[in-house]
């Protein structure tokens, strides 16, 4: 009886430990500001194509010209993806369609993107988005802006 009792406690001890670590996580990502919710699909498919597979929920940081992306499910301590503000190309903008629905947060708007030649897709609110295309076209002199 013993045994079982130090063995549920010790599981739910480590189920609160790690949930205090994604709390602390996230808290350490937002301290320096500048962070949105933004779910990321990588390698997204071509337009036309349905289904909501391949959508990461994460949260975004503004960090110069760069965006770095976090997934929120992790314990890791560096960005997941990094996004260079030069080579962000706007394809179009778009609202979740079928699967994808459930996939993301409900005020979701899709932003369809190439980075470096490679297809991604940026889910984030309506606020989210219209800081993000600010945050683009905010380029200093000089520096190439593609947004459509």
């Amino acid at each position: 009886m013993v045994l079982a009792l130090t063995v549920c406690g010790s599981v739910v001890a480590l189920v609160v430990v790690g949930l205090f670590v994604f709390g602390l996580r996230r808290r350490l990502i937002q301290r320096s500001g500048g962070t949105f919710d933004c779910s990321l699909r990588w390698d997204a498919p071509q337009p036309g194509d349905s289904g909501g597979k391949g959508w990461a929920y994460g949260v975004a940081r503004y960090n110069g010209d760069r965006v770095e992306w976090f997934r929120v499910f992790s314990y890791a301590p560096r960005p997941r993806r990094v996004l260079e503000r030069s080579e962000i190309e706007v394809a179009g903008r778009r609202a979740p369609e079928g699967e994808e629905e459930l996939a993301l947060l409900s005020d979701a708007v899709i932003l369809a993107c190439l980075h470096r030649g490679r297809r991604l897709e940026l889910a984030m609110s309506d606020d989210a988005l219209t800081g993000f295309l600010a945050w683009l076209e905010a380029a200093p002199p000089g520096q190439r802006v593609n947004v459509a």
